[in-house]
């Protein structure tokens, strides 16, 4: 299975677009780790990935009942709030919209993948502990190219893709 792991869009509903036309939708679940900011965003991002959609709230999603309402009406969404546990492919998966507490996350163990957003910058690190700790990077495109990660989660390999 794979999951693709965006974060940062900012309401760069282009750029989106240029992520769904991308991202492969076989066998795949998308993990989200905050700032959509509007619910328009979620909204294409709901309808245009037909897998299961995992969601973490950034700093930037101020209107959360609104986020939420627009949420509700698909199936294969789900809002975790700020902190996300899930268990996909049999791995154990963290997520937080914030670098330090991710790592925190991450260091702590228990979790064979912890992902983040928040500071736009891609980074992967496997700690000592056998976690992976990912950023994918911003959507946005506004400090770098917009970029994902997309993780094969029965091998744990790492892609950072740029759109």
């Amino acid at each position: 299975m794979q999951l693709v792991v965006c974060s940062d869009i900012h309401d760069n509903i282009w750029a989106l677009e240029r992520l769904l036309d991308h991202i492969p939708q076989k066998d795949a679940a998308l993990l989200f780790c905050g700032d959509f900011c509007a619910p328009f965003t979620l909204v294409q991002l709901a309808e245009g990935f037909s897998g299961s959609v995992h969601i973490i709230w950034g700093n930037n999603d101020g209107d959360q009942w609104l986020l939420t309402d627009q949420a509700s009406r698909f199936s294969h969404v789900t809002i975790h709030g700020a902190l996300a546990e899930l268990e996909l492919a049999g791995r154990s998966i963290r997520a937080n919209h914030y670098p330090a507490i991710a790592r925190r996350l991450a260091e702590a163990g228990g979790a064979d993948l912890v992902c983040y957003g928040h500071d736009h910058i891609a980074h992967r690190e496997k700690l000592d502990n056998g976690t992976l700790l990912v950023n994918p990077g911003e959507v946005m495109g506004r400090l770098g190219p917009s970029t994902y990660a997309l993780i094969d989660l029965s091998r744990m390999e790492h892609e950072l893709v740029t759109v």
